[in-house]
């Protein structure tokens, strides 16, 4: 059976381990995300440091008018921004290792709170069973 100090050293050793992972997990990278609209005449791009990289119009959409050409623009920059956020958040969402190494070392305490309780209840009545003996 494992002592009480060789029970200490192991969770503590995990604690670390866990810091350490916490530590190494990169944050996903960004992706160039290109968006059109207006039927293709409006095409945003955004560079993986998601500032717009290029925005590229057709002559011909600049007929349409102001208010046209700042709704399909807007369209297409929300929809390049769109297309940057699904490429960086996936589809499995990211554990949050911080609140997961807060929970893991206050169950851990809590265990080893409960053992030293356990060991000396074990004790107490190893020593009451002794004396009767």
């Amino acid at each position: 059976m494992l002592g009480e100090d060789a029970l200490e050293q192991q969770l503590a050793q995990a604690r670390v381990a866990l810091r350490e992972a916490q530590r190494t997990v990169a944050a996903p990278e960004r992706v160039e995300s290109v968006a059109e609209a207006a039927d293709g005449r409006i095409r945003v791009s955004l560079g993986p440091d998601g500032r717009c990289s290029a925005v590229e119009l057709d002559p011909r959409v600049l007929r349409e008018g102001s208010e046209y050409l700042a709704e399909e623009l807007r369209r297409a920059v929300n929809a390049a921004l769109d297309g940057q956020s699904e490429a960086v958040t996936g589809t499995e969402p990211m554990p949050d290792l911080a609140a997961m190494t807060v929970t893991l070392e206050r169950l851990q305490d809590q265990g080893l709170r409960q053992m030293r309780e356990i060991s000396a209840t074990i004790s107490d009545t190893m020593r009451k069973l002794q004396r009767r003996s």
